[in-house]
C-alpha cells in the first residue's frame, strides 16, 4: 500500500483554535494548497487495566471522521523501529532542572536499540538548535549537552512545532517528539492550538516530560497552584492529547524513568492505519475506537483535509 506524503510545507494556517472538545473549545480550521486521498493515523490500544493489547487486526477497528464512518485501506505493526526527537528547555526558567532533563533522556536512549532505532537531540531558549541529527545507535547523549546553561526566554510552543516538522520527515519509523521542560512559555509566536493543528497533520505524537520540583507537580501532595502547575493540567496537555501524545509531570529519578519506559513502551506498540479522507475542507475531528468497548484506544484528535487543487505527491 503506497503511502500519501503530508505536504507541510503547502500549510496555510489562517485561522486555529484547537485546544480540545473536551475542554469546550473551537477545533482548528485551515486552508491547504494541495489535496491528499489518504490519512495516516498511529493508535495504541490498552485494556481496562492498561496492558498493550498486542493482537488487533483491523476488523476490529472503528474510524470516524467527523462522526461519519470511514473504511481502514491500510493496517501496519510491522515499522521499523522508533524515531524519537528529543527537546531540551535551555531557557532561564530550567535553571536547576536541567541535570534532571539529562538524566530522563539519558533513561530513554538506553531503552532504544542499535539495530532499528534511533534519536536526534535538539534544545531551544527563543531558538531552536540541532545537537545531534537523526542517528541509529545513539544510547547516550552528546557531549554538548554537558555545556547547557539555562539561559533567556522560551519558545516552547515554537520549538515544538519546528521539531515535530523534522520528526515527521523520519518516513517508515514510529515517530515522536519528546520535550524536557518546566512547561513555561514566555516568547511564542504559535499557541498551543496551533502547535497541536501541525503536530497532528504530520502525525507525530508530542510527549511532555515536565521535569519539574514536587511543589509544582500536580499529582504530588505539596503542589501548589501555580503557572507551571496550570501549563501541565491545560494548554500542554491538550496539546499532547490531541497529538496522540501524552503529558508526564516528574519530580523524582524513578517517576522520570517510569515516564520515558512508558513512552518507548508505547511507540513499540502502536498500530499504522491509514483510511481515505472525506474530501471536505477544513478540520475534521477524529475518533478510532475499538469494537470491542473495554478496550481504550489513544490516536490523535483530528486531522486537517487539503483545499481541493494540484494532488500531493506519491512517493
Amino acid at each position: 500500500m503506497i503511502w500519501v506524503r503530508f505536504v507541510t510545507a503547502a500549510v496555510l494556517l489562517t485561522s486555529l483554535g484547537l485546544a480540545g472538545e473536551s475542554r469546550g473549545q473551537t477545533p482548528p480550521v485551515a486552508a491547504f494548497k494541495s489535496s491528499v486521498d489518504l490519512v495516516r493515523v498511529a493508535i495504541v490500544v490498552r485494556d481496562r487495566k492498561g496492558r498493550f493489547v498486542p493482537d488487533v487486526a483491523a476488523r476490529d477497528l472503528e474510524i470516524l471522521d467527523a462522526g461519519q464512518p470511514q473504511p481502514i485501506a491500510d493496517f501496519r505493526h510491522d515499522a521499523a523501529g522508533v524515531s524519537v526527537a528529543l527537546l531540551f528547555d535551555i531557557s532561564g526558567s530550567m535553571e536547576g532542572h536541567l541535570s534532571n532533563a539529562r538524566e530522563a533522556a539519558t533513561h530513554l536512549l538506553s531503552r532504544l536499540e542499535d539495530d532499528r532505532d534511533e534519536a536526534a537531540v535538539f534544545a531551544f531558549d527563543t531558538s531552536l538548535s540541532a545537537l545531534a541529527p537523526f542517528t541509529s545507535g545513539l544510547r547516550t547523549l552528546p557531549l554538548s549537552t554537558l555545556g547547557l546553561t539555562a539561559f533567556g526566554e522560551t519558545s516552547l510552543h515554537d520549538a515544538v512545532a519546528q521539531t515535530a516538522r523534522l520528526a515527521g520527515q523520519r518516513e517508515g519509523r514510529r515517530r515522536a517528539v519528546v520535550v524536557l521542560t518546566d512547561g513555561m512559555d514566555t516568547a511564542s509566536r504559535l499557541t498551543p492550538p496551533e502547535v497541536s493543528a501541525i503536530a497532528a497533520e504530520i502525525d507525530v505524537p508530542v510527549y511532555v516530560v515536565g521535569v519539574v520540583p514536587g511543589i509544582d507537580n500536580p499529582s504530588a501532595n505539596v503542589a501548589i497552584a501555580s503557572l507551571t502547575r496550570a501549563a501541565f493540567e491545560g494548554p500542554l496537555a491538550d496539546l499532547a492529547a490531541w497529538t496522540g501524545g501524552h503529558v508526564f509531570v516528574v519530580s523524582t529519578p524513578a517517576a522520570r524513568s517510569a515516564a520515558v519506559r512508558q513512552i518507548v513502551d508505547e511507540l513499540r506498540h502502536q498500530y499504522l492505519i491509514a483510511f481515505p479522507s472525506s474530501g471536505t475542507p477544513g478540520w475534521h475531528p477524529l475518533v478510532v475506537r475499538t469494537r470491542d468497548r473495554t478496550l481504550i484506544v489513544r490516536a490523535r484528535g483530528g486531522y486537517i483535509a487539503r483545499v481541493p487543487g494540484p494532488r500531493a505527491a506519491v512517493k
